[in-house]
């Protein structure tokens, strides 16, 4: 598939993402404009609320405005006072007073924080049980790692980031319990506060990685190519090696995932550790019912995802030669036909 028909495929999954978000929110009993109103409303301010907030068009018009601001920008209010969005354009809050952009430039920050740190400690620590378990295959040491694995994919985000903080920041008190302190301003602060939400997410997704890397590397192990090295009296190091080195390709794409995916906001994971995210952000926009939150920040993580499964497209074929091989036809020669 071609780099431009990827693209088109990821626009088209970013435009039914924002239809769908505004279509389940315009079908369900919330209200926008009347939050913004109060109580009580009269019917007359509660259809301005809607006017100066724009909306009072029907949702599918709604849906292209706000899309075409992402490119234009767009202004809102009515009579007299107008609030300028510049573009890219993703909604204004009126009950936080800030275009919604700006919030996620804001939040932004705290969430890269988050995934990459987690990325890392997971692709790391899962990769590495996974290859042991896949070695020490059939041994108390391969049960103990599948059986952990299990259970830690398992266990519900919320219970172990409680778990964490109350042996660690509550108990012995080794770490603090939340808030987040930028890398700029105090990077073993920056760390610290982040550990055990690292762990957290690594927990998780750890064991989703032991588990492939495993059931992956114990299939190269039994190739051809394995036994034919053993054969000729490679250590037992280099066979592994080559193994891992077959594997890049499924967890580049599996951490290219994870990636989109924890960029976007660990909703469970801000929540509990109280950390200023796009998770926490897109929570408390649900409890208000702030619309333009809640459509800007989705197709803002429905957008890394789809960056992230690009990426892992475009970067396939570089790890795995076989990807960029093009497809090659058997042609029959032609034959010269000569006349006597």
């Amino acid at each position: 598939m071609s780099g431009l028909l990827r693209a088109i495929r990821g626009v088209a999954v970013l435009f039914v993402v924002v239809a769908l978000t505004y279509a389940i929110f315009y079908l369900g009993p919330a209200d926008p404009a009347l939050a913004m109103c109060g109580k009580p409303c009269s019917p007359e301010n509660l259809e301005a609320a809607r006017e100066f907030m724009g909306f009072s068009d029907p949702w599918w018009q709604q849906m292209l405005t706000f899309m075409g601001g992402i490119f234009t920008g767009r202004s809102f209010g009515s009579a007299g006072v107008v609030i300028d969005c510049a573009a890219p354009c993703l909604g204004y809050s009126f009950q936080m007073h800030q275009s919604v952009t700006s919030l996620i430039i804001e939040r932004f920050p705290v969430s890269v924080s988050i995934a990459l740190g987690a990325v890392v400690l997971q692709t790391i620590v899962g990769v590495g049980l996974g290859a042991l378990a896949a070695r020490k295959q059939g041994t108390v040491i391969d049960r103990a790692i599948t059986g952990g694995a299990v259970f830690a994919a398992s266990a519900p985000s919320y219970v172990v980031g409680l778990l964490l903080l109350l042996i660690f920041a509550f108990q012995f008190n080794l770490l603090p319990s939340g808030d987040y302190v930028a890398l700029t301003d105090d990077p073993i602060g920056w760390a610290t506060h982040l550990v055990l939400p690292w762990i957290t997410l690594a927990v998780l997704n750890g064991a989703v990685y032991a588990r492939l890397v495993r059931s992956s590397m114990i299939e190269q192990l039994g190739l051809d190519y394995a036994r034919t090295a053993r054969a000729a009296g490679l250590g037992e190091r280099r066979i592994d090696g080559y193994a891992l080195r077959n594997l890049a390709l499924p967890v580049m794409t599996l951490t290219a995932l994870d990636v989109g995916a924890l960029l976007g906001g660990t909703v469970i994971t801000e929540r509990v550790f109280g950390l200023p995210g796009m998770g926490l952000l897109l929570i408390g926009a649900t409890g208000t019912v702030d619309l333009p939150i809640i459509v800007g920040t989705t197709l803002f993580s429905a957008a890394l995802i789809v960056i992230a499964n690009l990426a892992a497209d475009l970067l396939g074929p570089l790890l795995d030669r076989r990807l960029a091989a093009p497809r090659r036809t058997l042609r029959t020669p032609r034959q010269k036909v000569t006349t006597p």
